[in-house]
């Protein structure tokens, strides 16, 4: 299956950086280009992307609404987003818009295309350290749920896990804690993604922080 994927950065030189790794790629096409991120939104409407690579800051509509509004109107296109962890204040924000992960601009660009393969596949960029930088910086935030959300439905062993994929482990380290088969972690975050309305494993650490059951500190890096 080729991954077809839109480039949406302000920045020509980054968009010229990823589409030639991408353009190298059997598997992987640039469909299109956008500059802002109102251009990102109609030619994600228009092209259907399976991914778009954001970059959180552009001017007009910025990134975290580009992602909002391609979210809400093609679920099933992914968003990565770019972003510098240092002076990022709106990681939160994209989480909350439904962005499936994040990379660092100064990454290298074969670990990007990794990553559009990781997030096409349907996984989201959990394991990364940067990612539960990022997760755990949300969840600190003053602004962040007060009232723990419920969960209706979720068994005792779903919980357990939630508690867990919410820390950032993957489903093998999920299952080597719990003392379960990689499988059986498989099917219980497939279970809580359906229970829970979540599209995919950023948004299932976003309900594991609004239920309570990870605080900020427990976060394993």
């Amino acid at each position: 299956m080729t991954v077809r994927v839109l480039l949406a950065d302000d920045q020509p030189l980054i968009r010229a950086g990823l589409r030639m790794v991408i353009d190298g790629t059997a598997d992987v096409v640039v469909a299109g280009e956008a500059g802002t991120g109102a251009q990102a939104v109609q030619l994600t409407r228009r092209l259907r992307p399976d991914v778009v690579v954001m970059d959180i800051r552009m001017p007009g509509m910025d990134g975290i609404e580009a992602t909002q509004a391609i979210t809400a109107e093609s679920p099933a296109t992914r968003v990565i987003m770019l972003t510098t962890f240092d002076d990022d204040a709106n990681v939160h924000a994209a989480l909350r818009a439904g962005a499936s992960g994040f990379l660092v601009k100064d990454m290298a660009l074969e670990d990007i295309l990794s990553a559009v393969h990781v997030v096409a596949a349907g996984d989201a960029l959990i394991a990364p350290s940067v990612t539960r930088r990022l997760i755990a910086e949300f969840a600190a935030r003053p602004d962040a749920r007060t009232v723990p959300r419920e969960l209706p439905g979720v068994t005792a062993r779903e919980r357990e896990v939630l508690t867990l994929a919410g820390r950032g482990l993957s489903n093998a380290e999920i299952a080597a804690r719990l003392h379960i088969s990689p499988g059986t972690a498989k099917a219980h975050i497939a279970s809580l993604l359906t229970k829970l309305g979540a599209r995919d494993r950023v948004q299932l650490v976003i309900a594991a922080y609004d239920a309570g059951v990870v605080a900020p500190h427990q976060h394993d890096l």
